[in-house]
């Protein structure tokens, strides 16, 4: 008997998707309804040995892509050990869910496992994930063919089931009370928690610190001290405080993988570059980093706005600071440039580069700064220390002889206190006093949006990349403190006449 539900739009997509999976394979998956018990015992023995091989075998038509590393050891440690606590903070598009319904239906099968709860935030979510697990023990006919009929009558409905090898499988929504729950004399020996963290909940920390004692008192509780109990937690880091970072402190293993690694490249070959940044590109940059990059970005918290207003003529700034941050020991930092002058009391930024570029590409933008400014005041041109190695040197020299110039950068060689602290104090009072102004000809650029989310996002505990607030600091802290000996000489070029006012 099949349960009627009311579902949302995106359980709908769900359930036609795996409607849809089942389907396909019941029209595909071919079986040799005359083979012998013994070559199927054969099969079987071979394929659970292996279970790299046996995923592959009973859902082929799901394992479309190679297997990545951290699937294969993650696999390995829930499968061998019984009694274990696992953590997957992994992004969205890395089949956390996925697999780990290929993993306990094997456990099922093998009977390793027999008792598991499937828990979500709500009891409609929870069926939802539970239904690709009822839907392989109906439909597909590999399993179907070499461990056979799993259906049972009378206790076969979509929050909970039972199959014909002994298993039991229940939907749980967080709150409702599973104390008791017994398949025979067995008690619970598994429990699978998937998106069990809310945006809404996560608002509120009385909430998460409820729905975390239910699972410990109800769920967890309800387990056998004496039997080995599985416990898998799918899901992101969606706040600075919610279940998952609970669940993280007390794991046997977390692992936190996200959907590019800390070279900036993709973590699974399935999820191309381009595809990559197509979604990106679609979405907030705070959404991308929550959803993405277990990066919760709580915007506002030092910086509420910036603001943005319209710049003077060049030659009425006395002098501009050209300041880089090159943040070229990190990968997958950003590099920052950032164009700085004084009017009056203050603090105008008239050019930017923000962005995940190359040392030549940083380099270059030096030379469109200089173009920039065209000989209408003076420049000078600072980059973070330390600055000078030989990748530095050799992109600088190619450079010269690209544009037919000499570039001349001068380090930054004061001693900087903690970054954080050190944006927040200079920065900060200027921002909220309105005088540090953004050029109002940049809002809306690629590189002033990645400049603006980068102030927004910043908070102490923040991980999100602060390059481009740290070279605008850099910037505003050297017009305060020139000193032309301990600086180099502006470099200024020749150029056509150019009538632009600026």
């Amino acid at each position: 008997m099949i349960s009627k539900l009311k579902h949302s739009r995106d359980d709908k997509v769900a359930l036609d998707f795996w409607e849809n999976y089942y389907d396909n394979l019941q029209s595909t998956d071919d079986v040799d309804l005359f083979e012998s018990e013994e070559d199927i015992e054969a099969r079987k023995k071979e394929l659970e040995a292996d279970f790299e091989k046996w995923k592959q075998y009973y859902f082929d038509k799901y394992c479309t892509a190679e297997t990545p590393d951290f699937h294969k050891a993650s696999s390995n440690r829930v499968l061998n050990n019984p009694e274990w606590y696992e953590v997957r903070a992994w992004s969205r598009e890395l089949s956390k869910t996925g697999l780990t319904m290929m993993e306990m239906t094997y456990l099922h099968l093998t009977g390793k496992k027999k008792f598991t709860f499937m828990i979500s935030a709500t009891k409609e979510a929870a069926i939802r994930l539970l239904r690709p697990y009822k839907l392989s023990f109906e439909r597909n006919r590999r399993l179907i063919h070499d461990y056979g009929k799993q259906v049972t009558l009378g206790n076969w409905t979509e929050e909970s089931f039972v199959t014909q090898s002994g298993g039991m499988f229940i939907a749980l929504g967080a709150g409702q009370s599973p104390r008791g729950a017994r398949n025979e004399e067995i008690r619970p020996d598994s429990a699978i928690l998937d998106d069990f963290d809310t945006d809404e909940d996560c608002r509120n920390p009385d909430r998460v610190d409820k729905k975390w004692e239910w699972f410990e008192q109800a769920v967890y509780g309800a387990r056998s001290i004496s039997n080995p109990f599985l416990v898998i937690f799918n899901g992101n880091i969606i706040a600075d405080y919610c279940c998952i970072k609970k669940a993280i402190a007390i794991a046997d293993k977390h692992t936190i993988i996200n959907i590019r690694d800390k070279k900036g490249k993709s973590t699974w070959s399935k999820n191309t570059e381009a595809h990559i940044d197509r979604v990106l590109s679609k979405i907030s940059s705070a959404s991308a980093q929550k959803e993405y990059f277990n990066n919760p970005v709580v915007l506002g918290k030092v910086f509420k706005k910036l603001h943005y207003g319209k710049m003077q003529p060049l030659q009425r700034y006395k002098y501009l600071i050209g300041y880089t941050d090159p943040s070229y020991k990190k990968n997958a930092d950003y590099k920052a440039t950032a164009l700085i002058g004084k009017y009056k009391d203050e603090y105008h930024v008239l050019w930017v580069r923000c962005r995940q570029t190359t040392t030549r590409a940083m380099i270059d933008w030096q030379f469109e700064l200089l173009d920039f400014v065209n000989d209408k005041t003076a420049v000078y041109l600072l980059i973070e220390w330390p600055w000078i190695d030989d990748t530095i040197k050799r992109e600088i020299k190619a450079a010269n002889k690209r544009h037919n110039q000499t570039l001349k950068l001068k380090a930054d060689e004061r001693t900087k206190p903690d970054k954080f602290y050190r944006i927040e104090s200079n920065l900060e009072p200027l921002n909220s006093n309105g005088k540090l102004i953004f050029n109002e000809k940049l809002e809306g650029t690629d590189d002033m949006k990645a400049m603006e989310f980068q102030f927004l996002g910043l908070s102490a505990k923040s991980r999100i990349n602060d390059d481009g607030p740290d070279a605008v600091e850099g910037g505003v802290f050297c017009v305060n403190h020139k000193n032309k000996q301990n600086t180099a000489p502006p470099q200024t070029y020749a150029k056509p006449t150019n009538s632009k006012r600026y």
